[in-house]
């Protein structure tokens, strides 16, 4: 990872930061790009701690801006200095920031109190509780999600911050009357002057590291460099926390030797929490519990793939080490309803599903499709992607890409857009993706943006047909602008009355 003195533009980053004032004295707090997942959470439990706050974005899209709006927050649309004045007792900076952002380079200028998005949880809500840390590179927000509502479930009202919206309309964050805060531990940078992962912040009593593979090539410049910032992690557990490791996972595995904690693995046989006689359900899947060896409890995880069947078990080591019965385990699983963009079903029309999901690694896409194919067994798959993210943008992943869409019928792919950051060398080529997926027998269109690939898409869809459209944004709305049209062209007999 980066060391801030390793940026042109070091003596930006390099500068004194006066030290944030005590919890009890901030009253206003302002969010530099307030519609970002964690930052819009971060906001919506600020505000329930008590604090005044508001924030500035370039532009708000939903589910995140609803909720803030929802929330009474007030939202800044654009970025100006201006919305400083008067000053605030305390500014958040996300990472999307650099060093020369109007708002970020003046209150640098000013020397005003700022934090990066982790610093101001640890201070404002970690002391006197126990942090319950999700890390890994895939599934942070649905495990954090599935551990959250486990809690509350049983009664023990937590704390918690979590990267995405409950499906059910729940909040993304609490503060909680109970003794543990559940976080997703991101191991993505803290702000442009702070390049510590953001789990680092976190003091983990206890933590999970659902899966490692090599991710962010944006900030990390080799998988050893990756690799690194989870051992550190490890690390932090001290002798009397749990590390739960997914046991399936080879590298997560190896990290039981970098770390004092008591150490559990899960899987599917012979670790000490397992899934045995795993098989498919109406809306989901039904496994029984082992506990070394032993049968716990009989569970109905209303959510398809072994992805979330492994996030499942490591919530399931987690709240049995906090003293959770198996019995309100499973009553806790049966009434989850997931998060939002994850396989979240946006609505039928004209005979076909359209179904949204955050997916933007390889491996993620390639599990998504799989997951898919098994809750609708009966269905083609139009897999829809856009690679947005400055990860997923990168050449690296172009072969892997490649091969992520199998299970796939057909695969339409936005290409991405030349940002005036990016480096041509680096920036992932679609047609070369497109040209991989049809070597292998799967048909691949390729367009520059949604409004491009809408008539194709709409030209391929047919009726029992599931679209699965995977993005880390908007995708320019792609999803209403395809249903929409899907409703247009419904037989008139189809339509409400």
């Amino acid at each position: 990872m980066k060391r801030l003195s390793d940026f042109a533009d070091a003596h930006l980053r390099i500068f004194d930061r006066p030290a944030p004032p005590a919890p009890e004295e901030i009253t206003s707090v302002h969010l530099i790009g307030i519609c970002g997942t964690g930052m819009g959470s971060l906001a919506g439990l600020l505000q329930d701690a008590g604090h005044a706050v508001q924030g500035s974005d370039e532009r708000y899209y939903p589910p995140m801006s609803t909720r803030i709006a929802e929330a009474g927050i007030t939202m800044l649309e654009g970025y100006d200095a201006k919305h400083l004045d008067p000053p605030p007792d305390l500014v958040i900076v996300g990472n999307a920031c650099t060093p020369t952002h109007p708002e970020a380079s003046y209150a640098r200028e000013q020397g005003l109190p700022q934090l990066s998005l982790p610093e101001p949880i640890s201070h404002f809500f970690l002391n006197d509780r126990k942090p319950l840390v999700i890390a890994g590179t895939h599934g942070k927000t649905t495990t954090t999600g599935m551990l959250v509502h486990i809690l509350q479930a049983a009664g023990t009202d937590p704390g918690f911050l979590v990267g995405g919206l409950p499906a059910n309309g729940g909040p993304s964050c609490g503060v909680g009357a109970g003794p543990h805060f559940v976080i997703e531990g991101d191991e993505y940078d803290s702000a442009y002057f702070d390049k510590r992962p953001k789990m680092m912040h976190y003091r983990p009593a206890s933590a999970v590291i659902t899966s490692l593979e090599f991710d962010h090539a944006d900030i990390y410049d080799t998988w050893r460099d990756y690799r690194e910032a989870f051992r550190e992690f490890a690390g932090l557990v001290d002798s009397e926390g749990l590390l739960v490791l997914n046991g399936n996972d080879p590298e997560v595995r190896v990290l039981a030797d970098y770390t004092r904690a008591r150490v559990v693995r899960i899987g599917f046989a012979n670790e000490e929490i397992a899934a045995g006689n795993v098989r498919s359900a109406p809306g989901g899947q039904r496994f029984t519990l082992l506990a070394s060896g032993q049968e716990q409890t009989e569970i109905f995880l209303p959510m398809s793939g072994r992805h979330n069947l492994l996030n499942a078990l490591s919530v399931c080591a987690i709240v049995l080490d906090e003293g959770i019965t198996p019995a309100q385990i499973a009553e806790g699983f049966a009434s989850f309803s997931g998060m939002k963009r994850r396989q979240e079903v946006l609505g039928e029309a004209d005979g076909v599903l359209v179904v949204d999901d955050f997916a933007h690694h390889p491996t993620a896409v390639s599990e998504t499709i799989r997951a898919i194919a098994e809750r609708w067994p009966d269905r083609r798959i139009v897999a829809v992607f856009e690679p947005r993210s400055n990860s997923s943008r990168r050449k690296i992943f172009e072969e892997p890409y490649g091969h992520a869409f199998d299970r796939a019928d057909a695969v339409f792919i936005s290409a991405p857009p030349v940002r005036h950051n990016d480096r041509a060398a680096d920036l992932l080529d679609a047609e070369s993706v497109g040209n991989i997926l049809k070597a292998r027998g799967v048909s691949a269109t390729v367009r520059p943006g949604a409004e491009r690939l809408l008539p194709p898409l709409l030209d391929t869809l047919r009726s029992g047909d599931v679209a699965l459209i995977m993005s880390n944004g908007s995708f320019d709305g792609l999803h209403s602008r395809l249903l929409t049209a899907l409703r247009k062209r419904e037989p008139a007999a189809a339509k409400p009355a």
